[in-house]
């Protein structure tokens, strides 16, 4: 018997899944008090994203300096640019989270996967395939489907929330380039998380923050632990577990929003949403099938 492991990457554990499950969960509940923080205490956009980032760099940063990592990179142009998307597409979805329902807003995040795709056809050039056309079509579609029964409501979100999307997609677009330079997953994230803090800091200090006291800090804590868990649990579910069924349960984050949505907040979905949501989740299910 060979004890060599092994290398297809369509192979891997089932605990993959079971961290994605998590992750998942880790990510809704933060949208949750992410709301709650907005609704209960007032607090804007800026200070939720900077305490969200703030979060993530300080234990990120402890831990790389006490690794002994090397911060130094010889790619700060590309590290800015990727940053500077990641930080403006944060803010847009935070807002979004505060303005629509979980779900909606957790759906139109989850169009980066389609803008992804589009943008690696524009400009990595890369040249698409059936699936990938199909997937694009039926992502198009369904965000036309989701914004079309939303006329109604909040349509400065939607669009932003569609917005946000896209610069999501150019930022993961980023990080597969920085990726392909040998720049480590850790290096690109800390960066990330930097100058987010100083972008969202600057806003909220800008705007004032809302004076930290007992009843707020609970949810504040609230946003970084299941920010921070649910990154961890995502890397580590890409990593040891198959990279479909990986992807694919991915978008239970959506299935999550809508009853964390429903139970917490009271919202409730028309069919019309319930099936432009369906469409695109079935959309970046299909984006990932190689």
């Amino acid at each position: 018997m060979s004890n060599i492991a092994p290398t297809n990457p369509n192979q891997g554990s089932l605990a993959g899944s079971f961290y994605m499950v998590l992750a998942c969960l880790c990510f809704a509940l933060m949208l949750v008090f992410i709301k709650l923080s907005g609704q209960k205490f007032g607090m804007h956009t800026y200070e939720i994203t900077f305490w969200r980032v703030f979060f993530a760099l300080i234990v990120l940063g402890g831990f790389s300096w006490l690794k002994g990592r090397d911060f130094r990179t010889a790619y700060p142009k590309e590290h800015f640019w990727r940053s500077f998307a990641g930080s403006v597409a944060l803010l847009m979805n935070f807002y979004v989270v505060l303005h629509l329902p979980l779900a909606t807003a957790s759906t139109l995040q989850n169009t980066s996967a389609i803008f992804l795709g589009l943008l690696s056809i524009i400009i990595l050039k890369q040249k698409p395939t059936l699936v990938s056309w199909v997937s694009l079509i039926l992502g198009f579609i369904g965000v036309v489907i989701l914004l079309k029964p939303s006329a109604e409501g909040d349509a400065f979100a939607m669009m932003l929330g569609l917005l946000s999307g896209a610069i999501s997609g150019y930022a993961y677009l980023q990080v597969l380039e920085l990726s392909l330079l040998g720049e480590p997953a850790w290096r690109i994230v800390f960066y990330f998380s930097l100058l987010s803090t100083l972008i969202a800091g600057a806003l909220a200090l800008f705007f004032n923050f809302t004076p930290i006291t007992p009843e707020i800090l609970p949810y504040i804590i609230g946003i970084g632990l299941t920010a921070l868990g649910g990154q961890l649990l995502m890397t580590y579910a890409y990593q040891v577990g198959q990279k479909f069924v990986v992807a694919t349960l991915s978008y239970l984050g959506v299935v999550f929003a809508i009853l964390f949505g429903a139970v917490i907040f009271g919202e409730r979905l028309d069919y019309l949403s319930l099936l432009g949501i369906g469409v695109i989740v079935a959309s970046g299910i299909l984006s990932g099938k190689k």
